[in-house]
C-alpha cells in the first residue's frame, strides 16, 4: 500500500475517505483537516485563548496537541473524578504531558471541591455513573471556563462518540437532546461556547495521529465504562462502518446538514433563568447539578457520612496542574 501523496509506504489506510498516507502526509493531514473543521464552523477564532478539557486518553491529549500546533493558546484542565487508582494514572498522564511540552495546566479535585467523588456519587444521587459524572464534568467545565475568562471549551470527542450519541437520540426520538447536538454550542451569558474540532475523524484515525505523533496517554477505559449503551451503539455503527466504509461520516453530516437545521427551527430557542443556588443558567429554579448535590448532602447527612453543619456550596477551587 502506498501514500496517495509521495508514493512512499503507506502508514494508515482510510477506506471512508479513499486515502493511504504515510506518516509525515497523515500527521500534516491531521492537522490541516482539524484546521478545516475549526474554520467551516466558526469554533474559534485564530490564536485565541481556548480551554482544552483533558482526561489523559488518546482524544483529549491528541487534540491539546492539535490546538497548540495550530496556533491557539490552548489551557487544559483536567478534572480529578476520584476513580480509585484509574484517576490517579489520568492525571499522572495529563500532568506529563503537560510539562514535557511547557503547556499551562489547571486540575479540579471532585472530592476534594464537594466530598465526594464519581463512586460516592453514583450511589448518593441514585444516578447511574455516567450520568452524575458527565453532569458534574459539564458543569465544572463551564465554570472553570466562564470564570478563568475563555470564550470556548473544546473537547476531544471524535466521530464514533457523535455517531453514538446520535444514534441514541434517535432511537429514543428526543428532539431537545437532537437539536443540541452538533459540532458547536455557542456561547450565551453564564455558557461557555463547546466545540469540538475532531467531530469528523474516527477513534481509529485520532488513536493513529497520537501513535505516530508518539503521545503517551492512558489506555484502559474509565471502570465506569462497562455496560454503557453507548458501547453497544458503537458497536453496531463498526459493523455498519466494516460492510460500508464512510458510514458513520454520512449518518452525522447528513443529519447536521439536512435535519438538525429544520429541528433548529421547530424547536426555537430556550428560556434561561439564573439558577437560585449558583447563578449559572439553567431552565428551571434551580439547575440539574445543583439538584444533584443538594440531594447528595442531604443523603450523606442522613447516612452519617456528613456533619449536619455541612453545606453544599457550588464554586470549585482550581489548582495548577
Amino acid at each position: 500500500m502506498r501514500c496517495t501523496r509521495c508514493q512512499a509506504q503507506a502508514q494508515v489506510e482510510l477506506r471512508g475517505r479513499n486515502l493511504a498516507l504515510c506518516k509525515e502526509h497523515y500527521l500534516d493531514w491531521f492537522v490541516t483537516e482539524t484546521g478545516r473543521a475549526i474554520k467551516k464552523h466558526r469554533m474559534l477564532e485564530p490564536g485565541e485563548r481556548v480551554l482544552v478539557a483533558v482526561s489523559g486518553g488518546k482524544d483529549s491529549l491528541a487534540l491539546w496537541d492539535v490546538l497548540s500546533r495550530l496556533g491557539y493558546e490552548a489551557v487544559g484542565v483536567h478534572i480529578h473524578l476520584g476513580i480509585g487508582a484509574y484517576s490517579d494514572r489520568s492525571l499522572e498522564v495529563t500532568r506529563a504531558f503537560a510539562q514535557e511540552r511547557g503547556l499551562e495546566l489547571l486540575v479540579v479535585d471532585l472530592k476534594e471541591a464537594y466530598g465526594f467523588g464519581v463512586p460516592e456519587l453514583a450511589q448518593l444521587s441514585g444516578r447511574v455513573a455516567c450520568s452524575a459524572c458527565g453532569l458534574s464534568k459539564r458543569y465544572i467545565l463551564n465554570q472553570v471556563a466562564v470564570e478563568g475568562g475563555f470564550r470556548a471549551v473544546a473537547t476531544g470527542h471524535n466521530l464514533d462518540d457523535e455517531a453514538a450519541v446520535l444514534l441514541g437520540n434517535l432511537l429514543n426520538a428526543d428532539p431537545a437532546t437532537l437539536v443540541r447536538q452538533g459540532p458547536v454550542l455557542p456561547a450565551k451569558p453564564g455558557l461557555a461556547a463547546r466545540v469540538k474540532p475532531f467531530y469528523r475523524f474516527t477513534e481509529r484515525e485520532v488513536l493513529s495521529y497520537a501513535l505516530l505523533r508518539r503521545i503517551p496517554f492512558l489506555h484502559e477505559e474509565c471502570p465506569n465504562a462497562k455496560g454503557a449503551k453507548s458501547l453497544l451503539y458503537k458497536d453496531v455503527l463498526n459493523r455498519l462502518e466494516e460492510a460500508q466504509p464512510g458510514s458513520k461520516l454520512r449518518l452525522l453530516e447528513g443529519f447536521l446538514d439536512k435535519i438538525r437545521p429544520q429541528l433548529k427551527e421547530a424547536e426555537g430557542e430556550a428560556l434561561l433563568n439564573e439558577c437560585e443556588r449558583c447563578g449559572y443558567p439553567t431552565t428551571g429554579a434551580v439547575c440539574s447539578f445543583c439538584r444533584m448535590w443538594d440531594a447528595v448532602y442531604r443523603r450523606a447527612k442522613k447516612r452519617r457520612l456528613l456533619p449536619e453543619e455541612a453545606e453544599f456550596h457550588p464554586k470549585v477551587e482550581v489548582r495548577l496542574g
